[in-house]
C-alpha cells in the first residue's frame, strides 16, 4: 500500500547529476504529510530500527528520514556529513559514488557510549556511502544492526556490497 503511494510521488530526472544517471527525487514525499508519516512509521517499525539503540543519518537526504524516525522511536540520531560541515574531532572516510568520489565524517564524541546502530538513508544504489559509514563504525568498534532506506536500486547491487541486513520500502 505505502509502496504504491511512494512510487507515485517519486519523480525521475534523466541525466542528473550527470549523463547516464536516472535520478530518483524523493522530495515530493515530504510535500505529502500523510504519505511521509506512513513512510516514517513503516521504516520505524522495521526490526532493524527496533533492535538498534542509535541511528546514523547520512548527509543530506538521509537526515530527513532519520531524524523523524529517531523522534518517533526516541532514539539518538548521529549525523554523517560531507567534508567541512562538522566541527571537532572527526573520523573521516572516502568512498566512490556511481558518479564520482566523496567523503563522510562523524564527530568522534557523538559515538561515545553508543554501541549499535542502524544506518538510515534515502536510497541504496551502489552501496558506496553505506560502506563508508560501515567502515567508520567498525573502526570504532561499533556494531551495525542494518540499513534502512526508502528506495533500493536493485540493478546496482548495493545490497551485495554493504554486507548487512537491508530494509528497503520501494525497489526498482
Amino acid at each position: 500500500m505505502i509502496e504504491s503511494y511512494i512510487k507515485e510521488l517519486i519523480k525521475e530526472y534523466p541525466n542528473f547529476p550527470k549523463d547516464g544517471i536516472l535520478f530518483k527525487d524523493l522530495m515530493p514525499i515530504l510535500a505529502n504529510p500523510k504519505v511521509y508519516k506512513l513512510l516514517i512509521n513503516k521504516m520505524g517499525q522495521s526490526s532493524i530500527c527496533k533492535r538498534a539503540e542509535n541511528i546514523i543519518a547520512i548527509d543530506a537526504r538521509g537526515f530527513l528520514f532519520a531524524t523523524s524516525i529517531g523522534l518517533s522511536l526516541e532514539k539518538p540520531v548521529i549525523v554523517a556529513r560531507k567534508p567541512g560541515k562538522l566541527p571537532g574531532n572527526l573520523i573521516e572516510e572516502s568512498y566512490e559514488l556511481e558518479y564520482g568520489t566523496n567523503a563522510l565524517s562523524i564527530q568522534k564524541e557523538a559515538l561515545l557510549n553508543k554501541d549499535n546502530f542502524v544506518i538510515i538513508d534515502d536510497l541504496l544504489a551502489t552501496g558506496g556511502t553505506v560502506s563508508c559509514i560501515s567502515n567508520i563504525l567498525k573502526k570504532e568498534g561499533k556494531k551495525i544492526i542494518g540499513l534502512s532506506v526508502v528506495v533500493e536500486l536493485l540493478e546496482l547491487r548495493g545490497r551485495n556490497k554493504v554486507n548487512m541486513e537491508v530494509d528497503s520500502i520501494v525497489k526498482y
